[in-house]
């Protein structure tokens, strides 16, 4: 049987190609109210820590949009080894402890306190952790909706890295989570595409990610970035920001600015700054590989960054880059483009900043980055600040976090048969 997308509109979403895709208008941004009573959503998911990506960041904005409109709204969590939140402030706080492997520990905790509040909704953020056998148990034993947001964790290249675990894990729970789920949380049509071609028959909701633009200047200003790292004082900074790890492709952005900065007259004014987590020791890898490339003084890897450094970082940027493998729908390029920065992406990371002219898009092979690497650091200031500027605009039309959360409120009134379906809800068609 063909599997199919709902053609709702053929006004695709900025950022995209594809015409499978929900218009996004200030109209279905905007709150909804006629909610038949009030709502409780309980938002989980697995680290809250700065080793969970950038799935954190997500669920803390959405979670703090939602309070000011919905009766109640929780975070719950896994405990991290003494690591903090990144959001340790956060009202409706719950971390749990996890028995077991990091990854696959099993939070029986979790499992109690979602009984106890007995939410109208859980929204279920990312997969193959032992937080999806609690959000299982948890819909075997309550009437409440489940949404599942896998947030990329579906696209192919992602299945294939540990393929075997991810197979044995989605005959455990997550198979059953998804096609039990009232809703599957798609973040653009590509991942909604990829959801169908597992041959998924549930209602997908495609909902991008948000930026909240009160605490984004978006004006260019590099004192506080010199303050805190003086060795960019008077460098033209490229920036990387997200996980080090290997689906995000550092290794050929190091390869890529090594030999446009060989071919650049006065190339040491360009300062590629690696921002981030390391994951499974991926940043030895890139470190090596700057040294061994002649360019360890033009590449430094900062660490983690949050709060006032990670400001600092954007406010001063020149360009940014993310040449991934594989994306859901990154906050990283949000950011960059909220803050004017001009962006280099690969088509993996499912965001054409090309079409609207904040940036380039290329294919994640080194010739590719290599090229449109090339051409946004020999881009004139001028026309950087261009792509800047249509960046920044984009994101305030399409991508704030208070349309969004509105969005996703007439997806749960939906899931909980209070509401109509929503334009950005996919339909199964056979």
């Amino acid at each position: 049987m063909p599997v199919a997308l709902e053609e709702v509109s053929t006004e695709a979403i900025p950022g995209s190609a594809d015409r499978y895709r929900p218009r996004v208008s200030e109209a279905d941004a905007a709150p909804r109210g006629g909610l038949s009573s009030p709502m409780h959503v309980c938002h989980v998911s697995w680290l809250l820590s700065p080793r969970g990506g950038g799935i954190p960041p997500v669920v803390f904005a959405l979670a703090a949009h939602q309070r000011r409109r919905l009766a109640s709204v929780n975070v719950l969590g896994v405990e991290d080894g003494g690591r903090g939140p990144i959001d340790p402030e956060a009202p409706s706080l719950r971390l749990h402890r996890a028995l077991g492997p990091s990854a696959l520990g099993w939070p029986p905790g979790m499992v109690l306190d979602l009984l106890s509040r007995q939410p109208d909704v859980v929204h279920l953020h990312g997969l193959f952790t032992g937080v999806s056998l609690a959000a299982r148990m948890w819909k075997q034993w309550a009437s409440g909706t489940l949404v599942v947001a896998p947030h990329g964790m579906l696209e192919p290249w992602a299945l294939a890295r540990s393929a075997w675990k991810k197979r044995l894990f989605l005959h455990l729970a997550e198979r059953a989570n998804l096609e039990r789920a009232r809703c599957i949380h798609a973040l653009c049509s590509e991942e909604a595409h990829s959801i169908r071609a597992l041959g998924l028959r549930t209602p997908i909701a495609v909902v991008p990610n948000g930026v909240d633009l009160d605490r984004v200047r978006g004006e260019r200003d590099v004192r506080a970035c010199s303050a805190l790292f003086p060795h960019t004082r008077g460098r033209r900074l490229l920036l990387f920001l997200g996980r080090i790890h290997p689906k995000k492709g550092l290794l050929n952005l190091v390869r890529a600015f090594a030999a446009v900065q060989r071919e650049l007259a006065g190339g040491d004014e360009w300062l590629l700054l690696v921002a981030g987590p390391d994951q499974i020791g991926h940043a030895a890898q890139v470190r090596a590989l700057a040294t061994a490339e002649g360019v360890s003084d033009q590449v430094d890897m900062v660490g983690p960054v949050l709060g006032e450094k990670k400001r600092a970082l954007l406010a001063a940027a020149d360009a940014f880059a993310l040449p991934s493998y594989s994306e859901g729908f990154s906050m990283a390029v949000l950011e960059a483009l909220a803050w004017r920065i001009p962006a280099l992406v690969t088509r993996s990371c499912n965001f054409d900043v090309a079409q609207f002219g904040a940036g380039v898009v290329c294919d994640a092979t080194l010739e590719s980055i290599t090229e449109s690497l090339r051409s946004l650091l020999c881009a004139t200031r001028a026309e950087r600040r261009a792509m800047g500027d249509a960046g920044r605009r984009r994101v305030e039309a399409f991508y704030r976090w208070d349309h969004i959360a509105g969005q996703l409120e007439s997806v749960y009134a939906w899931a909980s048969r209070q509401g109509d379906r929503p334009r950005c809800v996919q339909e199964f068609l056979a």
